[in-house]
């Protein structure tokens, strides 16, 4: 009745409108939702073709979009393009800004030392010199922490001897086990004048955003950040699913972590998954230069801060005016490094028993690596472009021995795949591991769906039997390694927030190596003839879950 009064006073005759409605059959309105829906399914069409970058993706999106009409509309628009958000993404600009306009003043070069590397792999460094302005950097100690209590015993004892700040990033912080002593150790830190920041993220985080250890660390004095937080206003401008996926640890800015391990005590942790308990690795770097992984890391970590709203934008704006040298520290002090850096080296057992669930594994400890080179690769949607799924594909192809890649979710796209079975046709070893049981069952099927072509193909694939494998390591021949945050899935390489270390010292890479092959050890190695067995429901199911692959 308001909109017939508005008309009337508009001067419209509305009783030929309303006549012409009346005389309107259920049919003709019929017709009308039906012409209105295929204009807008052609409309939503147009816009996937071209805005979606992956033919595979478009391709699952279209089917979505016709199989489930109304669901695959609200779908799209809530999911179907990383929009991480106008203003993240401004802020974002201006932390970098902020930075990188910081590090010219004081000389700090980041962006240089492709001629530390041999000639094949320049361009390959390149890649993420470009998109993420990190280039090669020397002169790391780096060591491979294979087991829990080893990466646990490692981290408490860098915070109990850090003198001026850490900063941590983590997917999940899940406050229970060793990880209550992590915590306790940073309080600690709080309470003697060190300055702390942690940033976790919203969603992987949840339970430590409501826990009693999240209150102590902030009425210690740690500042507690809250990485890409949701919420049902915020969906409608940007992807609530786009999240920080990131794990790295600075403390003192020369001692860095970095690798697949969250902050969560696998005993503890997603024990009633029926997965066994999760396997994850880390690696420990330490640089006695002013330009190093660790100062890259501590620059990646300080830009996520300062990019999660304004006040934070605002204080990062003012340390940097205080800048005195270091990277975003109030008081640094940049000489007596050695007393400040602690290796350990006899403090930890040389096997470790590795308890998994269905089997143990002995890893054995790992050596202190010298004069390792690397580069840290970070990436984020509609910031770095596609940069390791790049860099990924990039180095597969240039393989000439072998390949051997760990990750717990294996769902690549047409190109990833077809270059591991073009690589393993021109007769180089490749080889993936997998957990037997993963804890998605989409991904597991989607997974699977790749077996058949790539065992065809000559690829060796390995179904780890002792629990969760959650590393994410790429080696190849024997000199490259990428090492990280990166599983082998489109939400990894287009969505989440990641980071990853390229390593290209041989004998750094051979401990990722002997790590690779430890996991061999307690694999089920598939045949072409045993998959070809199964029944013809289950590869038809594997199929139809591959379709919606490029959306896992």
């Amino acid at each position: 009745m308001v909109l017939i009064d508005w008309l009337m006073e508009a001067g419209i005759d509305t009783f030929a409108i309303e006549k012409y409605f009346t005389t309107w059959s259920f049919g003709d309105f019929a017709e009308l939702g039906l012409i209105l829906h295929v204009v807008l399914m052609i409309l939503m069409t147009l816009r996937i073709v071209s805005v979606q970058r992956n033919i595979g993706v478009s391709i699952a999106w279209v089917a979505v979009l016709y199989t489930l009409p109304v669901v695959g509309f609200i779908a799209y628009i809530l999911l179907g393009e990383p929009m991480i958000g106008r203003r993240y993404r401004e802020r974002v600009d201006q932390a970098s800004l902020l930075m990188n306009d910081m590090a010219k003043r004081e000389h700090l070069v980041f962006d240089k030392g492709q001629d530390l590397l041999p000639d094949n792999y320049r361009g390959v460094s390149q890649i993420g010199t470009r998109w993420t302005g990190f280039g090669v950097f020397s002169d790391h100690q780096m060591q491979l922490l294979t087991a829990p209590n080893a990466i646990f015993k490692r981290l408490i004892d860098d915070i109990e001897s850090a003198k001026s700040i850490i900063l941590m990033e983590f997917y999940i912080i899940y406050p229970k086990g060793q990880v209550v002593e992590v915590i306790e150790a940073l309080v600690a830190a709080v309470q003697r004048g060190v300055e702390c920041h942690i940033l976790a993220d919203s969603v992987g985080s949840f339970s430590f955003f409501n826990s009693n250890e999240h209150r102590m660390l902030e009425r210690a004095g740690a500042f507690v950040h809250q990485s890409l937080p949701v919420g049902l206003f915020k969906t409608l401008f940007k992807r609530s699913d786009l999240r920080n996926h990131r794990k790295m640890v600075v403390i003192d800015e020369y001692i860095g972590y970095i690798g697949s391990f969250n902050l969560v005590d696998p005993k503890f942790f997603k024990q009633n998954k029926n997965v066994g308990q999760w396997i994850d690795v880390a690696i420990r770097s330490v640089s006695h230069r002013t330009i190093s992984i660790a100062t890259a890391m501590a620059k990646v970590v300080v830009t996520d801060i300062g990019a999660e709203n304004k006040n934070n934008l605002d204080e990062l704006n003012q340390r940097i005016n205080n800048y005195t040298r270091k990277l975003y520290v109030m008081d640094p002090t940049i000489n007596d490094i050695n007393s400040r850096v602690k290796f350990l080296g006899d403090s930890i057992a040389a096997d470790e028993p590795l308890h998994t669930g269905s089997t143990s594994i002995v890893i054995p400890q790992m050596p202190i690596i010298e004069g390792v080179v690397a580069q840290l690769i970070p990436s984020a949607p509609q910031v770095t472009a596609h940069v390791i799924y790049n860099t990924l594909v990039t180095v597969i192809h240039r393989a000439n021995k072998r390949i051997c890649i760990t990750t717990p979710y294996f769902v690549p796209d047409e190109a990833l795949s077809s270059a591991l079975t073009i690589a393993a046709k021109r007769g180089v070893e490749v080889t993936i591991i997998v957990p037997e049981k993963v804890d998605s069952f989409l991904v597991q099927h989607a997974s699977q769906a790749y077996y058949e072509e790539l065992l065809e193909a000559g690829v060796t694939i390995a179904l780890f039997k002792g629990g969760l494998l959650h590393a994410k390591t790429v080696v190849i021949d024997d000199d490259y390694c990428l090492f990280g945050t990166v599983n082998i899935d489109m939400r990894s390489f287009y969505l989440n927030m990641e980071v990853s270390l390229a390593i290209y010292t041989p004998e750094m890479v051979a401990q990722i190596t002997d790590c690779q092959e430890t996991y061999l050890q307690s694999c089920h190695f598939l045949t072409l003839a045993e998959w070809q067995q199964r029944a013809g429901y289950e590869r038809l199911f594997d199929n139809v879950v591959r379709l919606f692959s490029p959306l896992l």
